[in-house]
């Protein structure tokens, strides 16, 4: 599979890019959750206890809350949340029939809020998890890979809808590093995670 060799403009992409620009590994599955689902979300989220992003002392403009387990920077361990809410079941059981796993499979999941002008830095997930499964809510953003080979980066965009499926796996997830540039209105993104499997 090919990839973009130069980096998209950001602003202008499209929903989704063509698939050979895409990095292997990551899919794309617009409209997973009609309006009106989506709406009753955003109210049961309204309630949950978001805090700042915390990493190492820098405090993040994004806010999140997890469930089942959560990754503590400082300490360097994941550590137990509270249980996926009922609430958020049936998107995981969507999320989990995409990718034609068990949605008892999806042991952790993450909300993010992201305010205008919060954004997420260049990363990849914690090793700790496998696979990646992520719901954009509200607005859409720009979500930025990068591959880097020698001196040369490889770049690609995404640019998720609301109500859209992403799914990172194999290189996409190994490899690529992603982020999300500021956005310009209020998203959030629901983030399912599944653990790898000891040999």
């Amino acid at each position: 599979m090919s990839f973009q060799p130069s980096l998209f403009d950001l602003e202008d992409a499209a929903a989704s890019a063509p698939a050979d620009l895409l990095p292997q590994g990551l899919s794309y599955h617009p409209d997973v959750l009609d309006a009106d689902e989506e709406h009753r979300l955003v109210t049961a989220m309204a309630a949950l206890p978001f805090a700042p992003f915390q990493f190492h002392g820098y405090e993040g403009a994004r806010r999140v809350v997890a469930f089942g387990f959560d990754y503590h920077f400082a300490r360097q361990a994941l550590e137990a949340a509270p249980p996926i809410p009922a609430f958020l079941t049936p998107l995981r059981d969507k999320v989990a029939a995409a990718v034609g796993l068990a949605p008892e499979r999806f042991e952790q999941a993450m909300i993010t809020e992201y305010a205008p002008g919060a954004g997420i830095g260049w990363h990849r997930d914690r090793p700790q998890f496998e696979l990646i499964a992520g719901v954009s809510l509200l607005a859409s953003c720009a979500l930025r890979f990068r591959l880097k080979a020698g001196q040369v980066w490889t770049r690609a965009a995404l640019r998720p809808a609301p109500r859209s499926l992403y799914i990172l796996s194999g290189p996409a997830r190994e490899m690529w590093e992603h982020s999300i540039p500021a956005v310009s209105a209020l998203r959030y993104s629901i983030t399912f995670r599944t653990f790898r499997r000891r040999a």
